[in-house]
């Protein structure tokens, strides 16, 4: 099976101006980069801030040499290699959080720099952060009118912009109305007239903002009071703010929008230069106040077109953002590789070594890495270590020789993990017999029946069976305090047997990687190495010789199954009988069958000139020998 994986490089504009910095980034509602700056997936990120001594980013000055263009005064992140596999090999979409400066937002920040000078009163209260796109300034200052109400003034000097919800301290009174000349003007005898618009459309009922509770993801909230018959209008800003304050505007909102169905046309006969658009004024004979929305200065006098106010304020009541589930923003952390040859398990070619990688890290945000062999220089690929994490870690104490005969059950080994959210679990003794909690232990393959959490990342394990998978002589040896400890289960990545075969290290590259990790494999030949045969026996002969027996054991033979012979993956079976140091025996003998026997002549003399010497038997198999069982010593 052939696998593609793909990446891609490129930029994204991300404001006209320079910015602070940049926080967390969303892909697809998933967090890409968290809050400390890592990216959740392969690849790299650099953010250029638009100052105006911005320089051009490496990749695109790679591509376009010295024409390659710096984007002064555009702030953009540059991704380069990013990895896709998470999005369906597409680039996705993204959400940025930008860093402004700290401090309120203001109506001059959104409208410089412009072509016109600005004098701006009117406050944004609440405003935590807009988003401001391409396109006319008006579109922003008529979508920021619906809730922060406001007044244009283009007159002489700066654009001034202030507020119309609020009443000043002295609000003025207009002269009674002026009559006019001509019957088809508005209220030609009374100089007024007054409308009420039942169906100008539907009233705003609710807001929709940005909510930096859910993670700035979209949030609704509705105005205080009943619910109105027929359509509501919703209004769509993009803002962020607090659910108690989107609230309390959708409030206010909605009850200006009420009253101001109340309309007024008023004739002046003199113009004042302190009554223009957005001023609050007073009616001889009416109650409330009123806001001049525009007026037009006509031959028969300066006609006003008046809206009425709210009596009183809306009320204020908290809003709730509603429960939001983010994705944690884990943080993600070096990886950690151990690579080691196990005992063959009986699947598969008797011939073929069997390799694994445990990967791990300290950070529960790590999500795996590549891994490869050190092979003739370079790194051979061989494929994903997987994105789970392997329990790996090291002894506390010592563990004392044993033979591994039966279970332990007072015996016990303190283990610390390398993350305290890693956890180990207990079993029982069909577990062990079906192979549960198998761990390697340095070279020792170990099971247990019990794990017990001490806190910070260390477990008690108790109940040991030691020597599994043929490595009784590695518990027969012990072990000191700080030997490696890897659990054996699912997460363990396979390697390729014939590229790892001729290496002598292994690699893992994973997103919060700077450079590669190596390993060294442990446990060489451990996978071919036959078993060491058991119980031996002697039997005395009458010519004082000696017939010494013992039982061949199998490679991937663990069920010892009864009424029949256990599988021969050594193709021939076969045996070296030695005396003296295995290393090199004064005397050794070769044997197809479980079995040797020496005359009493060869027995005598072999006590005479080699006295105290050990008499041992080693398996023969078609790759290595196995480790002695000693026979009998003279």
């Amino acid at each position: 099976m052939t696998a593609y994986s793909y990446s891609v490089s490129f930029a994204v504009a991300l404001a006209s101006r320079p910015i602070l910095g940049l926080g967390r980034i969303w892909a697809d509602g998933n967090l890409l980069r968290g809050a400390a700056g890592d990216l959740k997936v392969g690849g790299s990120l650099r953010i250029h801030d638009g100052h105006g001594d911005q320089a051009p980013d490496p990749l695109i000055a790679a591509d376009k040499g010295e024409e390659a263009p710096a984007f002064r005064g555009t702030a953009y992140a540059l991704f380069e290699s990013l990895e896709l596999g998470e999005f369906g090999n597409r680039i996705p979409a993204l959400s940025f959080e930008i860093l402004a400066d700290p401090g309120p937002v203001t109506l001059a920040q959104l409208l410089a720099p412009g072509p016109v000078a600005v004098a701006a009163t009117r406050e944004l209260a609440g405003l935590q952060g807009f988003t401001l796109d391409a396109g006319p300034v008006r579109h922003a200052l008529a979508a920021l009118g619906q809730v922060y109400p406001m007044a244009l003034d283009a007159g002489a000097g700066p654009l001034a912009i202030t507020a119309t919800d609020q009443l000043p301290a002295q609000v003025p009174t207009l002269p009674e109305p002026a009559a006019a000349r001509e019957e088809e003007a508005f209220g030609h005898a009374s100089g007024r007239r007054r409308s009420r618009v039942a169906a100008a459309g539907p009233l705003p009922a609710a807001l929709r903002y940005y909510d930096p509770e859910r993670d700035y993801q979209p949030g609704l909230q509705r105005a205080e009071g009943r619910s109105r018959p027929g359509q509501v209008q919703v209004i769509e800003l993009p803002a962020v703010f607090s659910a108690d304050h989107a609230r309390s505007l959708a409030s206010a909102a909605s009850l200006r929008a009420g009253w101001a169905r109340q309309t007024l046309a008023w004739r002046m006969a003199e113009l004042d230069s302190a009554i223009g658009p957005g001023a609050v004024v007073r009616l001889p004979g009416e109650g409330g106040c009123w806001r001049v929305e525009s007026w037009e200065w006509r031959d028969q006098g300066v006609e006003l077109e008046l809206v009425r106010l709210p009596q009183g304020a809306a009320t204020v009541l908290p809003g709730d953002a509603g429960q939001a589930l983010p994705k944690p923003d884990l943080l993600t952390g070096p990886t950690l590789l151990r690579a080691f040859e196990l005992p063959w398990d009986g699947i598969g070619s008797s011939d073929a070594a069997v390799f694994a990688a445990a990967t791990s890290s300290a950070s529960a945000g790590w999500k795996g890495a590549v891994l490869y062999a050190e092979l003739d220089g370079g790194l051979a690929p061989l494929g994903p270590s997987g994105a789970q994490r392997c329990a790996i870690g090291q002894s506390t104490g010592a563990l004392a020789p044993s033979t591994g005969l039966l279970l332990d059950r007072s015996a016990s080994l303190h283990v610390q993990l390398v993350a305290g959210d890693l956890a180990l679990a207990s079993t029982s003794l069909a577990g062990l017999a079906a192979g549960d909690n198998r761990a390697l232990l340095g070279g020792e393959v170990i099971q247990f029946l019990q794990a017990e959490a001490l806190g910070g990342g260390v477990w008690r394990l108790a109940g040991l069976l030691r020597g599994r998978g043929g490595t009784e002589a590695q518990a027969v040896a012990g072990h000191p305090a700080g030997t490696e400890f890897a659990l054996l289960d699912h997460r363990l990545a396979p390697l390729d047997t014939i590229i790892v075969g001729r290496s002598a290290a292994t690699a893992a590259i994973g997103p919060g990687d700077s450079a590669p990790v190596t390993a060294p494999i442990a446990n060489r030949g451990i996978s071919l190495k036959p078993l060491t045969p058991v119980h031996p026996r002697g039997t005395e002969l009458a010519n004082g010789g000696i017939a010494l027996r013992w039982t061949r054991r199998a490679r991937g033979g663990w069920n010892w199954p009864d009424e029949v012979e256990l599988p021969e993956p050594e193709g021939a079976e076969g045996y070296r009988v030695g005396l003296g140091p295995v290393a090199g025996p004064v005397r050794q003998w070769e044997t197809p069958e479980p079995c040797f026997a020496l005359s009493g002549p060869e027995r005598l003399a072999l006590q005479a000139s080699h006295p105290g010497e050990t008499l041992w038997v080693r398996q023969v198999g078609r790759h290595a020998l196995s480790d002695p069982l000693r026979l009998a010593q003279f």
